[in-house]
């Protein structure tokens, strides 16, 4: 133990100076390749000056009314009105979403979906009411039975919307 301590204190000795003689080559070699750096910062772009743009508003609309926006000699709600004078069909009596689509039948070329509601079958043809939108039927395939339906929107204009009663397969609920 007693030789290594000296070869210890000796190579620790010797580290130092090296250690310092490299950090002086090290300041000596940044200092000559700062000399020669030039730095390489592209130009700011042109700034361009603001122009405002005078905002005129005049018998404009307001946009933050919730009015809802259209021509402004719009009278009729968009020209679809339901017939409430109508008598009713039975089918108008049960909401779309608990009619179920079993079935069609075709005769003489003329196609009849089979509609079932609760318990009861009820035939059904292009022309017919069913739902509580005031549907109608307007096409039946062996798929499904497509309706247009009148509903209100937001502001209380009736507008027409497509809806389809799809075929229910044997055994789905």
């Amino acid at each position: 133990m007693m030789r290594i301590l000296p070869w210890l204190l000796l190579t620790s000795l010797v580290a130092v100076g090296c250690a310092d003689n490299d950090q002086e080559e090290l300041r000596e070699w940044m200092k000559t390749a700062a000399a020669g750096a030039k730095p390489n910062i592209p130009p700011l772009p042109v700034v361009q000056p603001y122009e405002a743009v005078p905002y005129e508003v005049g018998n404009l609309t307001d946009p933050f009314t919730a009015a809802k926006m259209g021509p402004a000699d719009k009278k009729s709600g968009g020209g679809f009105r339901p017939d409430l004078e109508r008598p009713k069909e039975p089918l108008e009596l049960y909401p779309l979403e608990s009619l179920k689509y079993v079935g069609v039948i075709t005769r003489n070329r003329a196609s009849f979906a089979i509609v079932q509601v609760e318990a009861a079958l009820h035939q059904v043809k292009i022309g017919n009411y069913m739902g509580q939108n005031f549907g109608v039927v307007v096409g039946i395939t062996e798929s499904e039975i497509t309706l247009r339906e009148l509903v209100q929107d937001s502001a209380g204009d009736w507008v027409e919307r497509t809806s389809t009663l799809m075929l229910q397969e044997k055994g789905a609920r």
